[in-house]
């Protein structure tokens, strides 16, 4: 079985509840998915740090910040959906990565993929007026990429619900 396999295996076993086996499975993988976030090939520490929220691994997130700024877009990508992933239950996490999320959504040299993923990860933080005021700057800006600039309306208008 690979790491993706078995990131994959543990994200069935979250959904469903089973904690004993997911645990006995992150216990089995934490050294190998420790060793590619570590590795100097891309796709390795991709699938490691989307790894991070298969598997549910909270002790993992000053790894998975690692990952919020590696230099390519696919690592920054996969940490991305982990945060989101690991954030629905646990808005703090987004909060504490806020400074690092509100740059890479206002970025425009970062890639389009990434800065949609950060608006969405943004939805799962706590209602904060700053974030607000960047979303709707971004949805507002006609040179922003469309699917971009419609994430960022959603998320500024859900946020916007949720602060009253």
């Amino acid at each position: 079985m690979t790491l993706a396999e078995a990131a994959a295996t543990a994200d069935g076993l979250a959904e469903q509840g089973s904690a004993r086996e997911l645990a006995q499975l992150r216990s089995e993988w934490d050294e190998e998915l420790e060793s590619a976030a570590r590795s100097r090939d891309y796709r390795e520490r991709a699938v490691a740090y989307r790894g991070i929220g298969q598997f549910r691994f909270r002790q993992k997130l000053e790894l998975l910040r690692r990952g919020l700024d590696d230099e390519s877009p696919a690592c920054r990508g996969s940490a991305l959906l982990a945060l989101e992933l690991l954030s629905r239950d646990h808005p703090g996490d987004v909060n504490a990565d806020r400074p690092l999320l509100h740059r890479l959504v206002s970025d425009a040299e970062e890639n389009p993929a990434v800065r949609r993923l950060a608006v969405m990860c943004l939805k799962n933080g706590s209602p904060q007026r700053d974030t607000i005021v960047i979303l709707e700057s971004l949805a507002g800006d006609d040179e922003t990429d469309r699917e971009l600039r419609a994430a960022a309306k959603r998320v500024a208008e859900l946020l916007k619900k949720k602060s009253r």
